[in-house]
């Protein structure tokens, strides 16, 4: 915009402010949330050219709408996600994310990039600019996440990643996933850091406490979506962190982290979800449902707004977001009831989002990326006997158990991750506990954080073939196989990471895979995004890559026999 054109827009908003000239819209007689003060008022809130003018009675408006008996708050702001892990292309994700109050992201696609490169933080932030929802793309920190695994992104270095700072929907650093590499000084790691000074440089310490977070802050590192305990959070909160509460299709730790959530500390606090499906985004909710459990679980509602708004925005330095006040954006959610969330309507720059026509996006030809070599015996995905190390998967979290059993113990699957960016290497071969006692059948996937191998978890060797030759065919995805039957899958062909196909057809399939996965007596809620994570090597304690097993506490790959 012109000098000359922000002259115009600013003297539109002051004339709107004082009556000269009718606002574009006005919410009229609404019960509207003081973010600053967190308190309620009433009000008429007028907006012109997308942004609040007022909130006072008097004004008039090309349109208008009955507030009364409801309540207005501010669009919410996802502190932390991963859109690849919807499943769903960027457009899709807002359709499914939108008209349920999220009206800005903070994304980051380390995902695509380590399967992509550069191309695959070039897509998001290409998507991002005919998108309705504000979505701003953090660049990628860790791609690879360690040296401890294959990725097809090759490693993105502070040079590769300048160049995209300046797009306008580029917003700092991404997750600073290589804690080891900050702590002992790792040039490369350092570099990307030094690079982004003074711009938002997100967070991953799982763990992390005493000296080493402080060092770790130290370096200019200034949130964290990753904490599991109360007190290691209470501990980032008070040394300056902004600590963002995550509530995804696996980890899930609001119920831990949300007694920190008071008055006093919801400055420091945000809602993320990091990785959620579309099924769960359907059937629950997205930052909606954070809200309404944050509140269920006895959270002060005006602060639980406040923290899915204003401290998000804030943190960010998103100035113009986060608030129902005069200059700022109108990104509005009216709700016909406070504690449970209940989205009515939903303003996204003064626009009705359920007005607004979805952005025409051409289609998309996707290359196969799954070049994995699948070996021609099924014996290639049998690990050693006897005494093994084991993963023992907790529900609900990302972080694993570990123990030494029998490797035919009952209840102890066979894991395998197969490197698939054609190196034609052969398949690391573990152990895992927690898929079921009596789990009879294979679960595969492409997703495999981060670096998203092929991996593989079954009892059947033959089964755990057929499953990986299945997705090297489709180009990825998820798939359930017994006695050599594909029982259920879903195609996600743009990178072995989301589908082209849309929100209802990822639904439908997801649908299918879950009550596939109860046949073969898997006992988790959502076993495919957490066997995806079973290969991600910087989360404790122990995790399997393609290069073989890792102990992520001693940060080096150990031998699957104990």
């Amino acid at each position: 915009m012109s000098v000359a054109d922000g002259i115009k827009a600013i003297e539109r908003r002051v004339s709107a402010a004082q009556g000269r000239i009718p606002c574009d819209g006005i919410i009229r007689d609404v019960t509207y949330l003081d973010v600053f003060t967190c308190e309620w008022r009433k009000g008429d809130v007028a907006f012109v050219d997308g942004t609040i003018v007022g909130v006072e009675s008097g004004l008039k408006a090309v349109r208008e709408w009955n507030g009364k008996g409801k309540f207005l708050v501010p669009g919410f702001l996802d502190a932390h996600v991963h859109i690849e892990s919807s499943m769903l292309l960027p457009h899709d994700f807002e359709e499914a994310v939108l008209s349920r109050g999220t009206t800005t992201a903070m994304c980051d696609p380390h995902e695509l990039a380590n399967v992509l490169g550069v191309k695959g933080i070039q897509h998001f932030l290409t998507a991002s600019e005919t998108m309705a929802m504000d979505l701003r793309v953090m660049l990628s920190s860790c791609v690879p996440a360690t040296e401890m695994e294959t990725n097809g992104g090759g490693h993105l270095l502070a040079k590769d990643l300048m160049p995209l700072a300046s797009h306008p929907q580029a917003l700092g650093l991404a997750e600073v996933m290589n804690m080891p590499g900050v702590l002992y000084g790792d040039p490369t790691v350092l570099e990307k850091i030094a690079s982004f000074e003074g711009k938002p440089i997100d967070g991953h310490s799982p763990l992390l406490r005493g000296n080493a977070l402080s060092a770790y802050l130290a370096a200019g590192i200034s949130s964290c979506h990753e904490c599991t305990e109360l007190d290691e959070a209470r501990e980032k909160v008070s040394k300056g962190m902004s600590v963002w509460i995550r509530e995804g299709s696996v980890a899930k730790d609001l119920d831990t982290l949300i007694p920190l959530l008071s008055m006093a500390t919801s400055p420091s606090l945000g809602f993320c979800t990091d990785d959620r499906n579309p099924l769960d985004i359907a059937e629950e909710g997205h930052l909606d449902f954070l809200i309404r459990k944050a509140i269920k679980a006895g959270i002060q509602p005006e602060i639980v707004y406040r923290s899915s708004s204003l401290s998000v925005a804030r943190h960010y330095g998103l100035r113009k977001l986060g608030a129902v006040a005069p200059g700022y954006r109108a990104d509005l959610v009216l709700l016909d009831d406070v504690r449970s969330c209940a989205v009515g309507q939903v303003w996204k720059s003064g626009r009705l989002v359920s007005e607004l026509e979805k952005a025409h996006v051409s289609k998309t030809n996707f290359d196969n990326t799954i070049r994995a070599a699948i070996p021609d015996a099924a014996a290639a995905f049998e690990g050693p006997t006897g005494n093994v190390h084991v993963i023992g998967v907790i529900p609900g979290k990302i972080i694993t158990d570990r123990s030494v059993e029998k490797s035919d113990a009952a209840g102890v699957a066979r894991l395998s991750v197969l490197e698939r960016y054609g190196h034609k290497s052969k398949p690391a071969n573990g152990y895992v506990r927690g898929f079921g006692a009596n789990f009879s059948g294979t679960i595969a996937a492409s997703v495999g954080h981060d670096s998203h191998n092929l991996i593989v978890v079954g009892k059947n060797t033959s089964d755990m073939q057929t499953a990986a030759r299945h997705l090297a065919k489709v180009g990825g995805g998820f798939v359930v196989v017994k006695d050599g039957k594909v029982l259920a899958s879903l195609d996600l062909p743009f990178g072995g990471l989301m589908s082209a196909q849309g929100l209802k057809h990822v639904e439908t399939r997801l649908k299918d895979l879950r009550a596939a996965s109860r046949a073969v007596q898997c006992e988790l809620a959502e076993p495919f995004l957490q066997l995806a994570f079973l290969s991600l090597p910087v989360i404790p304690s122990l995790k399997l890559t393609d290069k073989g097993l890792v102990d992520v506490d001693q940060f080096k790959i150990i031998s699957v026999a104990a």
